[in-house]
């Protein structure tokens, strides 16, 4: 059934809005009425608003996996499943729940109806889900993806954790500098600017960059508004060379960063059931680099040939690649990555931590230049005032 959205008002006044379900516009109006609720507008849902979102939040996923999982493993059918977690939602991901549905109930896959919304559903978790209708383990493989897209949002919420004290430094630094050279400094320097001494260098400096600030403020947020659209065209461009500067930043932190993305999507797909090739291929897509992204598909092409994996990386820490060899011939690969990363994703804590702990002085110690270099702009020529009164 096509999908309806409707706004209108209670008996008592109040305002409502919803989805519901129905054959037509007609049907549509007439639900909405014997719900008790006086239509003012009813328009078709999914083909209206269908084109203007993409996807849904970020923590959506993962919930909406563990709650399916439960109630599959509880006996409850699918399209009941679907219905019920429907019915928890609004907006965009009610549509998405009941259009899935729907297509079930005409006979599709639930894996074939989740490709009508890939942006909402990566790759990955549609041939996951693919794999376990084809073993009937629906519900374990929906349990596993629940844990993989869980543990994933935390890494995330732990890397946009450590991003919010040196945002929240840096926005206090620019405002207080763009404050003090906007409104307090030109006041200051009025006092030298009608004196027939020459002044130092420095006090000159701090008089340009004072009236660059309160006369040309607007150039400078035309700059800022330039350089943002340009270094995201600049990254769009040629995102290569962005991925291959990232491998070499100091202190290692973004990299190890990349390495457990890649262990931890690889055993997971891996304890799913796909195949190593698809495995190889899904996982060097997950990475978010290009230049090992590149590395992992060579390596496919060489396993493919018959290469073991570890013989077949290259740009990988030994370690990482000394554990896959380990795994390949123990026969416990997909667990031996799964604990190569939980070590990198511990690793990457501890180097976050390690590099915050470094920025915060080094954050104090510009402060303490920029105040330095105004004290410094102020004082020398009072003291040469005073010199020329004596």
């Amino acid at each position: 059934m096509p999908i309806f959205q409707y706004k209108g008002y209670r008996s008592d006044g109040a305002k409502i809005s919803g989805t519901l379900e129905a054959d037509g516009l007609k049907d549509a109006v007439s639900r909405v009425k014997e719900l008790g609720f006086f239509p003012k507008e009813v328009k078709e849902f999914i083909q209206s608003q269908k084109r203007f979102l993409s996807r849904p939040k970020d923590n959506l996923l993962p919930l909406t996996t563990r709650q399916l999982s439960t109630m599959l493993s509880s006996g409850v059918p699918l399209l009941e499943a679907l219905r019920a977690l429907s019915e928890e939602h609004k907006g965009y991901w009610k549509g998405v729940l009941i259009s899935t549905k729907e297509r079930i109930s005409g006979g599709v896959s639930f894996s074939r109806a989740l490709e009508d919304y890939p942006k909402t559903f990566p790759e990955f978790y549609r041939n996951m889900v693919a794999a376990g209708e084809a073993s009937g383990t629906l519900e374990r493989i929906l349990e596993r993806l629940a844990d993989f897209l869980e543990n994933q949002a935390n890494v995330k919420a732990k890397v946009r954790m450590s991003l919010i004290y040196p945002t929240f430094m840096a926005s206090i630094v620019i405002i207080v500098m763009s404050f003090l050279f906007t409104f307090v400094i030109p006041k200051i320097v009025k006092i030298f600017e009608n004196t027939k001494s020459a002044l130092p260098l420095i006090t000159n400096i701090l008089i340009d960059i004072s009236n660059l600030f309160h006369y040309y403020w607007w150039v400078l947020l035309i700059m800022i508004v330039g350089g943002s659209f340009m270094a995201r065209r600049l990254i769009t461009g040629h995102r290569l060379f962005i991925d291959r500067v990232m491998l070499k930043l100091p202190g290692n932190v973004v990299q190890t960063l990349y390495f457990a993305r890649f262990s931890r999507t690889l055993s997971f797909l891996l304890q799913g059931g796909l195949p190593m090739l698809r495995a190889l291929e899904l996982s060097a897509k997950s990475i978010g680099n290009l230049v090992l992204q590149n590395k992992v598909m060579d390596a496919s092409k060489k396993v493919s040939e018959g290469a073991s994996l570890s013989v077949s990386l290259s740009g990988f820490p030994p370690v990482l690649i000394q554990m896959i060899s380990t795994g390949e011939r123990g026969g416990r690969l997909a667990e031996v990555l799964n604990r190569a990363g939980d070590s990198c994703e511990e690793e990457f804590g501890r180097k976050v931590q390690k590099t915050l702990s470094l920025l915060e002085p080094l954050m104090i110690l510009f402060m303490g230049l920029v105040v330095g270099f105004i004290v410094l702009a102020v004082l020398l020529p009072m003291f040469q005032l005073n010199q020329l009164v004596r």
